[in-house]
This record gives structure tokens, C-alpha cells and sequence, in this order.
């Protein structure tokens, strides 16, 4: 890795609670796993096996393995914890965490109804045994949250113990904090930002020109999530300043009088 380069921000070494990437496995193979790791394991902060796919993917528990012995703490789509919460399996599922050594958890309500109380309930029970990131946001399009109350939401949701909340935005980035363009809400954004602490918060963040927004409006070190595995490497070099996207957002101002006139 090459490391003289001189002003590039600073980055945290994992095991980081800033700057974190969390990856979404949509049902890698276990070769493109242990690819995935060879080339930015550094990199990776959490890895999410998407929606339901572990109940229908090979070599899940081998996955696992190699995702935590590269230090990437691995957890199950919120949907799953829906499909078993709908069912009244909600033990069956505490099984299934437990059947796959997991020490983190999704708690999420974005398919289902469900009365915030009784989801701030179930993460109060599981942060007595996990990790817990809970997902705030419909997935369902067109549907709008008013600014206090996501921030009441993601509130209430850390006071009742997780560790972090997750701004929704599904895999396509069109729902949630973003407009059906793929562009931020960006008033909304700005007035979570405002009022939950930075450190706290993962932003879905699935396309470039999201990655590059939040870059440029928090910094080299917001985390992000719902990260495709082969867009680990372009992310941190987006981070650092060296693509195009934010070559001069960490420089020095004397260093802008090369910055092209767009």
C-alpha cells in the first residue's frame, strides 16, 4: 500500500467505531468471500448476509468463519428478523443466531407494521446478548417519514440499546433518506445529522454519487453501508481523496488553484 502521500485524511485501523463500511453479501460464493477478503478484508467493517438469503446459500456457516477471523462482524438482513418476527418465531429465530455463532443482529420494521414500543422492546432484550444495529426507514417507495420523527425514532432506538442505527435506503439507494432519483433528502439528512450523534449512524449508501455526498458533507471517516463487495477498494479511495469525486476535499486551499472549473 502506498502511504506517502502527504494530506490524506486519517483513517482508523480496525477495529474501528468511525469511518465503517459495512458490505452486503447478496449471496457471494464462498470463493468470492475469501476473494472479497484477500483484496479489502482491511477495509470491511460488517458484513451483511441480505434479507433472507442464509436460509438458501451454500457453505453459510464456512462464510461465517472466514468473515470473523478477518475481523468482520457478520449479521443477518432485518427482513429476516421480520419474516420470523410475522410468524411469531421470534425464539426460533434467537436459535438461529445462536446456531450461527453471530454476535450481532438486525432489528429493522421496514416490511411490516409494528408498533415502535415492541420493536424498542425486542432490541432492549437482544443488546443483552448481541451487538444490535436497528434500521430505520420504509422499504417501500413513496412512503414519507417527517424529519422529527426519524430522529425520535433513532433516538429512542439507541436509548433502548443499539449500538447503531441504520438510515434505510434498500440495495437500489431509492427509498428512505433518498429520492426515487438516488439523490439525498438532503433537508432531512441534514437535520439527523444535527441531532444523532455522527458515530452512532450507518448511511446506506449503495451508489457512488451517495458515497461521494455523504464524503463531502461529514467527512472521510461517515459511515456507510449497503456497500456492493467490489466497490470496497473504489469506497476507501473516495475516502482518501484520490478519485476524481473528492480529489480536493481534503487538500489545502493553496493546493485548489489546479482544481478545474466545472
Amino acid at each position: 500500500m502506498v502511504n506517502d502521500l502527504t494530506y490524506l485524511p486519517e483513517r482508523p485501523s480496525k477495529i474501528r467505531k468511525t469511518g465503517i463500511t459495512m458490505v452486503m453479501d447478496k449471496g457471494l460464493s464462498l470463493r468470492e468471500a475469501e476473494d472479497m477478503i484477500s483484496a479489502s478484508g482491511d477495509y470491511i467493517d460488517f458484513v451483511k448476509l441480505g434479507f433472507g438469503t442464509c436460509t438458501v446459500m451454500k457453505n453459510v456457516d464456512k462464510k461465517i468463519k472466514l468473515y470473523h477471523e478477518a475481523n468482520c462482524k457478520v449479521y443477518l438482513g432485518g427482513t429476516l428478523f421480520e419474516a420470523y418476527y410475522v410468524r411469531n418465531q421470534f425464539e426460533d429465530y434467537l436459535r438461529l443466531l445462536d446456531k450461527m455463532k453471530l454476535s450481532c443482529v438486525e432489528v429493522s420494521d421496514g416490511s411490516i407494521l409494528m408498533e415502535h414500543d415492541i420493536k424498542c422492546e425486542h432490541i432492549r432484550k437482544l443488546s443483552e446478548k448481541f451487538t444490535v444495529l436497528s434500521e430505520v426507514g420504509s422499504k417501500e417507495a413513496g412512503i414519507i417519514i417527517a424529519p422529527q420523527k426519524w430522529i425520535k425514532m433513532m433516538t429512542t432506538e439507541l436509548k433502548a440499546g443499539s449500538s447503531y442505527v441504520i438510515a434505510e435506503a434498500r440495495e437500489s439507494g431509492t427509498v428512505g433518506i433518498y429520492r426515487p432519483s438516488g439523490q439525498a433528502h438532503v433537508t432531512l439528512v441534514h437535520k439527523i445529522m444535527k441531532q444523532v450523534p455522527a458515530e452512532t449512524v450507518i448511511w446506506e449508501a449503495p451508489l457512488k454519487n451517495q458515497q461521494v455526498w455523504f464524503i463531502k458533507n461529514i467527512g472521510a471517516n461517515v459511515n456507510l453501508g449497503n456497500i456492493a463487495p467490489n466497490e470496497v477498494i473504489p469506497l476507501e479511495t473516495l475516502r482518501l481523496g484520490l478519485r476524481g469525486d473528492t480529489f480536493f476535499s481534503f487538500l489545502p486551499d493553496e493546493f485548489k488553484n489546479h482544481q478545474q472549473i466545472q
